[in-house]
């Protein structure tokens, strides 16, 4: 199957009351390990590359040759997009001129002006070629690819704004923050993403930093309008686990076990593993 725009998936899911999984991709076996969780669930799915990941894979037309090409061998059947995660603008235009099927341009650091002309922009560009757009508006918190979010509360008014650009999808911060989630965090604010899904008239919302979400918090936000949830950090975390867990038992020294393709399969079932529980937590399952 080809690779497909998110917009017709995210406005399904919305309509459905689940959410379409957007994990991010590092490398090769992290591309096979979604790829293979996404089918195994029959499930539609985003792969998303960072800026950062992206330039370590070896740019643009890598990660989009890389995918596209899994999806032809591995005989892929499921809904795929390839998605760029908080991008700039410059970035964000090199995507859709590569080939990406879908593009995030995130310009919630920006004064709210620039924003929203550069947000315009980036959706007459995505969109003459088919290619759907995610926007942000309040900055999420943490620190993704050197873009610092302290994890403020988007104002529903700007929001509305924004959405009536024609983007196919908005990010909103409501409390959640990139990385790991500190002790002291008081969850999401459910109040402000009742208010974005109201004023923004049905339009698929966006939680980032969807590793550490407690399952319970996740399945309120989709009923609220939460159509697609990111997930990094959890797959980094379960991919160093059993890598270290496969070292510290001395398998590398077994035989051939230094191998890389024996060295990193561990950590591969791990990330495929997640994406699978994570398919599940968030209703998608069975839905391509």
């Amino acid at each position: 199957m080809a690779l497909v725009s998110a917009a017709e998936m995210t406005k399904k899911a919305r309509e459905g009351k689940y959410a379409i999984g957007a994990f991010n991709t590092n490398n090769l076996e992290w591309t096979k390990a979604i790829l293979e969780g996404a089918q195994a669930s029959n499930a539609p799915v985003m792969i998303q590359t960072s800026m950062g990941a992206a330039k370590y894979m070896g740019g643009y037309e890598v990660c989009y040759n890389l995918v596209k090409n899994l999806i032809d061998s591995m005989g892929i059947t499921v809904p795929v997009a390839l998605h760029l995660d908080h991008g700039d603008y410059e970035d964000a235009l090199e995507c859709i001129r590569v080939g990406y099927t879908s593009v995030m341009f995130d310009g919630s650091h920006l004064p709210f002006e620039e924003n929203l002309e550069k947000a315009k922009e980036v959706v007459k560009q995505a969109h003459a070629k088919g290619v759907s757009v995610e926007c942000e508006v309040g900055s999420i918190g943490g620190e993704e690819d050197g873009i610092i979010g302290t994890g403020e509360l988007a104002s529903p008014e700007e929001c509305k704004i924004i959405a009536d650009l024609g983007i196919d999808f908005l990010a909103a911060g409501i409390g959640n923050i990139h990385g790991s989630y500190p002790s002291n965090w008081t969850g999401l604010s459910f109040e402000t993403l009742s208010a974005i899904a109201d004023i923004t008239d049905g339009m698929p919302l966006v939680l980032h930093g969807g590793s550490g979400i407690p399952v319970e918090q996740v399945k309120k936000a989709i009923s609220l309008g939460v159509s697609k949830i990111n997930v990094n950090t959890e797959c980094q975390e379960v991919f160093a686990a059993a890598t270290r867990k496969y070292i510290e038992e001395g398998k590398d020294l077994e035989g051939k076990g230094f191998d890389p393709r024996k060295l990193l399969a561990p950590g591969t079932t791990a990330v495929k593993e997640l994406v699978e529980q994570r398919i599940e937590w968030f209703g998608s399952n069975g839905k391509a």
